[in-house]
């Protein structure tokens, strides 16, 4: 069974969740705020969190960006809100599944399992054992620890997968939609969620989109990963080609 946060202000719905959660041999966790519940994911882990969005202190979109900024723990939005670009929005920032409310027990559990399910079966994969090496860039999948020239990279969970596959894949060129099937497991999205997450990877890579180094942006064909130009040797072009044609995001 899984370890569940339960983010819910109104009591009578908080109540009936844990009481259905615990009857399912689920082990719970509830708060009221998105403060508390920021609390809770940064001391505690959880296999799954509950967050619905009408909370009384943040709303519950901007507790999501919050949650992502710190954990890649699913996340199952409970909203009364029925809007199909704000779902997708939600979607794009870090959900993995929404319900609409009212909802039923039934539902709630069909959706917590099928979660749940992806979730294991993504970090059930045996990861690549080979180290891969891009210029001073090191990332060792098998670890999951990311270095550059010597020095060891803070990445999240979904950042480090990001770099992973990019360095997999040293100077080709990744779809966008390559990106969100193969790192975020969705079959549609735009590109936000890419380039929020590409940002916050650049900065810890000590770059920027004006003044790029080890990430580069094809506009409207997708993203590639090689080695800074100073670092390529007199007379060899970079790998993946020219960088002629490039618009830095």
């Amino acid at each position: 069974m899984a370890s569940v946060l339960v983010v819910e202000d109104d009591p009578f719905v908080r109540s009936a969740l844990i009481r259905h959660l615990t009857e399912a041999a689920h082990t719970v966790r509830s708060v009221g705020t998105a403060l508390e519940a920021l609390r809770e994911v940064a001391h505690l882990r959880f296999d799954l969190v509950v967050l619905d969005l009408g909370l009384p202190d943040l709303d519950g979109s901007e507790a999501l960006k919050m949650l992502r900024g710190i954990t890649d723990v699913p996340v199952i939005i409970a909203t009364a809100r029925d809007d199909e670009t704000e779902i997708v929005r939600l979607l794009n920032a870090g959900a993995d599944d929404y319900l609409t409310k009212p909802f039923s027990v039934e539902h709630l559990s069909a959706r917590m399992a099928a979660v749940l399910r992806r979730s294991r079966a993504t970090a059930g994969e045996p990861p690549p054992s080979e180290v891969l090496r891009v210029g001073g860039l090191t990332v060792d999948p098998l670890r999951r620890q990311a270095e550059l020239d010597g020095v060891r990279l803070d990445l999240t969970r979904r950042e480090f997968d990001l770099l992973a596959f990019l360095a997999g894949r040293p100077g080709v060129v990744v779809p966008r939609r390559e990106l969100l099937a193969e790192v975020w497991q969705q079959s549609y999205g735009d590109d936000q969620t890419i380039d929020v997450h590409l940002s916050w990877l650049r900065r810890k890579l000590g770059e920027t989109a004006a003044r790029p180094r080890y990430l580069r942006t094809l506009r409207g064909v997708g993203v590639k990963l090689e080695p800074p130009l100073e670092e390529t040797r007199f007379g060899e072009a970079p790998a993946g080609g020219p960088p002629a044609g490039e618009a830095p995001r």
